[in-house]
């Protein structure tokens, strides 16, 4: 019989019984402070492979494992002194790790490869949740896979609503953005897959060396080493069109396409949209995905975008609109 979720409040009854859903291989989408995501018993392949269902993921596209503590890292992969380096100056927080898995770790939740991509989340209802369920989660984004990310339990219920029975509701996302992703197999080349809170400048000085970008976007077709890759990715259905700069006569000449801008511009008009007030890059990342939605429901023929200027927050933005945006 079809269903619609239900959400809760973060209560300890209802942490008890969401851990308890949980630990029966069942589905629930949780608060992180990056985006919404979609929980499951990561050392379950059964219920791994209900994640994948339930977003229309394909198999080849790896969850991110979540732990409570970092004493449970050892339990779901081998780390390396750097990464212990990056957990100590950056969990709880917005950081993936990419090392080797252990044999808790079902091939299901890693596109089949010996690897997993691993954090600890500073959410305090997640990691409680978590503590609670007594297992690692596997929660990749709360969304049908490729559309824009959930910020908020509302978002997650408009998307999913129909195939998750249980949605914990922890307020907004306080970054707004995925977590940064770092691959330290290779713990003397680290490399960075997916920018995020976490600057490529913030990791440089932790670890003392050069961290290098991902060459190019991953093929659908092939087992990526982490979620975030593919050239296509976090889009709304309306199309995206980028821009370097925004001129005031482009955006008023096309009032049925919105704009979209990092800062409040000078420009007036029901077309006209913003990030943040004064441009601060961390607001931007907060607002992205939540505006991107309201624009893609509001009708426009096309969404065009300012790209943010610099590093840090700026390359995290920048990454998500460029997928956003491709085609």
């Amino acid at each position: 019989m079809p269903f619609r979720a239900r959400t809760y409040r973060g209560t300890p009854r209802n942490l008890a019984f969401l851990a308890a859903r949980l630990r029966k291989g069942e589905l629930v989408a949780v608060p992180t402070e990056t985006v919404y995501g979609l929980a499951a018993d990561a050392t379950s392949a059964a219920a791994c492979r209900r994640i994948f269902a339930a977003k229309g993921r394909p198999r080849t596209d790896p969850l991110i494992v979540h732990i409570a503590s970092l004493g449970y890292l050892a339990r779901v992969a081998v780390p390396n002194p750097e990464a212990l380096k990056l957990a100590k100056a950056f969990w709880p927080g917005a950081l993936t790790l990419v090392l080797p898995k252990t044999k808790a770790i079902p091939g299901d939740a890693t596109a089949g490869l010996p690897s997993v991509a691993v954090r600890m989340p500073s959410h305090p209802l997640f990691r409680k949740l978590i503590r609670l369920a007594g297992v690692p989660l596997a929660a990749p984004s709360a969304n049908p896979f490729g559309y824009v990310s959930p910020t908020t339990a509302r978002h997650v219920e408009q998307g999913l609503g129909s195939r998750v029975r249980h949605i914990l509701d922890g307020g907004p996302s306080r970054i707004g953005l995925e977590s940064t992703i770092v691959d330290l197999r290779d713990p003397r080349r680290p490399v960075l897959l997916r920018p995020g809170a976490v600057t490529r400048a913030q990791l440089e000085r932790v670890l003392g060396v050069r961290v290098r970008a991902a060459v190019a976007p991953a093929g659908a077709k092939s087992a990526q080493v982490a979620p975030g890759q593919l050239e296509r990715h976090y889009s709304p259905k309306t199309p995206v069109q980028l821009h370097a700069r925004i001129s005031a006569g482009a955006a008023s000449r096309k009032p049925d396409e919105a704009w979209l801008f990092v800062a409040r511009p000078a420009l007036k008009g029901a077309n006209i949209f913003w990030l943040d007030p004064k441009g601060n890059l961390k607001g931007a990342g907060r607002r992205l995905f939540a505006i991107l939605r309201k624009l893609d429901d509001a009708g426009f023929q096309r969404i065009h975008v300012e790209l943010p200027k610099g590093a840090g927050m700026a390359e995290a933005l920048g990454d998500r609109l460029r997928r956003a945006a491709a085609r």
